[in-house]
């Protein structure tokens, strides 16, 4: 009689806390859903209210002017691109450089995209579930999320521009090889064409 009392008891404890997981998660959800979604909505309409007054124009201008320094090209560039044209849009910017500075700039860009988050979700707000996963945990301990966030997002920016220059170093180390190969295959191509 004890084992099955015990069975029974064990069955129904873990119905419990099997369902209980799905309780907090429609919890968090609804808290999502009245916190960080409308403000995300809202953000989303200030930054395009933005770009429409300040002018699409007039951005692709200062991008363009950003991509003649190095400072600007893995800084500015990749902040002004997540933060006005959010992920995964951002990336266009990278029309504005040269063919072998394209890579680097992606990777800054990309490596942005999570950094920016604590002080602007408008920028990539598929992702905002990771921060706020981290900024729980923070809010936990009862710690600032302010802090976190400019951390967070002035660790990024350096970040950024160390990607940048690695990948822009890799790229440049990368280009010749890459370009006599394509000679070597565009050869091959045609004397495989005269045959």
């Amino acid at each position: 009689m004890d084992i099955v009392n015990s069975i029974t008891h064990g069955a129904a404890e873990f119905a419990t806390n099997f369902i209980g997981v799905f309780q907090t998660g429609g919890k968090t959800f609804v808290g999502l859903v009245t916190g960080i979604v409308p403000l995300l909505i809202v953000l989303l309409t200030a930054v395009n209210a933005l770009v429409r007054l300040i002018g699409p124009e007039r951005i692709d201008r200062v991008a363009q002017a950003s991509t003649r320094n190095i400072f600007l090209r893995y800084i500015v560039l990749p902040f002004l691109a997540v933060f006005f044209l959010t992920n995964p849009m951002a990336y266009t910017m990278g029309r504005f450089l040269p063919e072998k500075q394209k890579p680097a700039f992606y990777d800054s860009a990309v490596s942005f995209v999570h950094p920016i988050l604590g002080l602007f979700p408008h920028a990539n707000p598929g992702e905002i579930f990771v921060y706020a996963g981290i900024a729980a945990g923070i809010t936990t301990l009862g710690l600032p999320l302010g802090d976190l966030a400019v951390r967070y997002l002035v660790v990024g920016l350096v970040v950024i521009f160390i990607r940048g220059l690695v990948t822009e170093a890799i790229t440049r180390a990368m280009w010749p090889a890459e370009a006599k190969a394509e000679v070597a295959v565009a050869g091959a191509g045609t004397t495989a064409g005269e045959e």
